[in-house]
């Protein structure tokens, strides 16, 4: 396999606040092959975006990070200095964020905001900067791009809007890029065209995403690779088969039992009990360990490992521990399994 194109290791980010320090992101290590769809999946507050926005060094001011690396061709991005992180982002890192109006200039005419992107990166004149902005918006499916270059934000949808953010994260070709949320405002036709959308422009363009979500049933049909997020730690990392057919960890069981289908009725959908803990204060063992039915007493007192289940599949839970009683955790997921399938099917056929 070739060399992975990003790996965070050990990455501990600190809030400092009123009510006292937030432990937002604690010990987090993940590695992003090239040319993959890394899914990052958990409740708000799981600590997703920090994440990534600690990869772009985006973080507030009152961020401060306690621990870590995340090397990027060889160099720590978190010890460059500003000058030199401004030529990566939006050139080699880029991303997509959940609102496209608060990423586009309401006041400059959309193919202008494309072309400044490119002319802010590369080595190239205004004629050949049009030529490639119009490419990209045809190619991220902007009908009549010639007449609508000229048009202004609030002139495009919703959905066509997050097609120019696209278009702008693009256009520099980066190797990496980050999509926080992208469809979360869209109708549910729009984010089934914008999730494909992405995934098409990942394979012909070779580029590595790290889309990040509350939804598992939109990982379905983009993610190659899956980490599980809850409390500001990773709980459970696999292929999307590993997650959808043999999920480990109770937390991302309960986010499959938790998500929706076409196919089920109401009464079939279970929700997550409890709350998730004060990062304040966070919790010695497992952190969700009291919102887990399963929940063991070395759960409430030690943080467990991870333990292989594959070769490429780990889960941070006591209950694959030799000495844990079995459960049986994936009762009840038949239906989703079955939803799960259907997805890869239907994305197969529209491959070929």
């Amino acid at each position: 396999m070739a060399e992975d194109v990003l790996t965070i290791k050990n990455l501990s980010v600190d809030f400092k606040t009123l009510e006292g320090t937030v432990h937002a992101i604690r010990n987090v290590t993940l590695k992003l092959h090239p040319g993959e769809v890394l899914a990052l999946v958990g409740e708000s507050g799981s600590g997703k975006s920090v994440t990534t926005k600690t990869v772009m060094q985006l973080l507030p001011k009152n961020a401060e990070v306690v621990s870590g690396s995340v090397e990027y061709e060889g160099r720590d991005l978190l010890k460059l200095p500003e000058k030199e992180l401004q030529k990566l982002r939006g050139n080699d890192l880029a991303e997509i964020f959940q609102d496209p109006m608060t990423a586009l200039d309401p006041t400059m005419r959309v193919g202008k905001q494309i072309m400044e992107h490119l002319l802010q990166h590369q080595d190239i004149n205004k004629e050949d900067a049009k030529k490639k902005a119009l490419a990209i918006m045809e190619k991220v499916g902007i009908v009549n791009a010639k007449e609508r270059f000229k048009n202004f934000p609030y002139q495009f949808s919703g959905g066509m809007r997050q097609r120019i953010v696209i278009a702008m994260a693009l256009i520099c070709n980066p190797k990496i890029l980050i999509a926080d949320e992208p469809t979360t405002a869209l109708d549910v036709t729009i984010q089934s065209q914008i999730l494909k959308l992405i995934k098409q422009l990942k394979d012909e363009l070779g580029t590595a995403v790290i889309f990040i979500t509350h939804d598992l049933g939109v990982v379905a049909g983009v993610a190659d690779r899956v980490a599980v997020m809850y409390a500001g730690r990773i709980l459970e990392f696999g292929s999307v088969n590993d997650i959808f057919y043999y999920p480990q960890h109770p937390y991302t069981v309960g986010l499959l039992k938790s998500t929706p289908t076409m196919e089920m009725d109401g009464g079939d959908l279970e929700s997550i009990p409890g709350t998730p803990p004060n990062l304040i204060n966070p919790p010695a063992g497992d952190p969700f360990a009291y919102r887990n039915r399963y929940a063991l007493k070395i759960d409430f007192k030690k943080l467990p490992p991870f333990f292989k289940v594959s070769d490429t599949h780990y889960a941070a839970t006591w209950l694959l521990d030799k000495q844990a009683p079995k459960v049986h955790l994936t009762d009840k997921l038949d239906q989703r399994r079955q939803h799960y399938a259907k997805l890869v099917e239907k994305e197969a056929h529209q491959d070929d």
